[in-house]
């Protein structure tokens, strides 16, 4: 296949890229290097199958050349921060909408075989009831849910009118090798660095926000899956989680003892996060029911390989030492 991934240097993307340049797909990475890295991906550029593009969702030309050449995109380009969002909640938008309605337009119009669109758990807001199914409702309180919910409603909208053949998965806080030791999404990997440098883990609040921890490699064996599958979702979206909770507290404990910290660190309590999200926990019977999705990660093994690659890849760039 033909393969572009917007977001391909990003955490999740260049996972996703690294798969399909391995299994000798053509795969065009996309990414305008605001969250990716060219680390995540610098081990592919030598590969003839690999090619990167150095551009931008919003640059509509740039799409209209690229998507001539594809049989399926992975659209996973996003403005991806909370706190960001709350500071610039225009650049948010124009990026998570109007970006994702250019992937969509041209993707219609060059008649793209496979279309899988990246939302988010965060467009439900915190659970009004436990675990969240797809039909829950949409209630993000932060400018990045809200503009998560638009590209998600706007990916239907094109199924509905078009027929676009798009599919809308909503990972449920993923984490992993690459993930950014930044912003709101990226807790465990903050908790793993500060607690590697003999510092605590800084909790907002009490720390009894639940989460639903999902390993990265679950989250790209589903995207193959989903790729690769004949079932019709009828546009609707599907939920990547494990269907378990942890809390913010329990998180920072298990780290202090898996960097053998125990002792030495506590969490400290800091103010709570204005438009935090109390709750979110899966249910993962759709996925299950369409492609049989099946976790292979518990979240003990994959928070074990996430401290292990922390442990040897440091520094700015996170290159191994000698």
């Amino acid at each position: 296949m033909n393969i572009l991934i917007t977001g391909g240097a990003g955490f999740i993307g260049s996972h996703i890229s690294e798969k399909y340049v391995k299994e000798g797909h053509n795969v065009y990475c996309l990414d305008n290097f605001m969250n990716g890295s060219l680390f995540n991906i610098r081990h592919l550029l030598t590969h003839r199958n690999f090619k990167l593009i150095n551009g931008d969702i919003l640059d509509s030309n740039l799409l209209e050349k690229v998507m001539a050449n594809v049989d399926s995109v992975m659209h996973l380009a996003a403005q991806i921060h909370v706190d960001r969002s709350v500071v610039e909640p225009k650049l948010t938008y124009d990026i998570n909408v109007l970006g994702t309605q250019n992937v969509l337009e041209l993707a219609r119009r060059h008649d793209v075989e496979n279309i899988i669109h990246t939302s988010t758990s965060e467009v439900y807001g915190t659970a009004q009831y436990a675990p969240m199914d797809e039909k829950h409702p949409l209630d993000a309180p932060h400018p990045y849910g809200a503009s998560k919910v638009a590209a998600d409603r706007m990916a239907y909208a094109y199924h509905q009118t078009y027929g676009l053949p798009v599919k809308i998965v909503r990972p449920f806080n993923v984490f992993g090798p690459r993930q950014k030791d930044g912003g709101y999404g990226g807790v465990i990997s903050i908790f793993i660095k500060r607690c590697i440098a003999g510092q605590p883990p800084l909790i907002y609040g009490e720390g009894n926000q639940m989460r639903d921890y999902t390993y990265v490699l679950d989250v790209v064996e589903a995207f193959d899956q989903i790729l690769n599958s004949d079932k019709d979702f009828n546009g609707s979206p599907v939920n990547l989680g494990t269907g378990k909770e942890i809390s913010i507290r329990e998180l920072a404990e298990e780290i202090i003892r898996l960097t053998g910290r125990e002792g030495n660190l506590k969490p400290v309590h800091i103010a709570p996060r204005q438009g935090e999200v109390m709750r979110l926990v899966s249910n993962i019977s759709r996925a299950k029911e369409l492609f049989g999705y099946d976790p292979k990660y518990s979240f003990e093994e994959g928070l074990s390989k996430l401290v292990e690659w922390y442990t040897h890849y440091r520094g700015e760039e996170w290159v191994k030492p000698a």
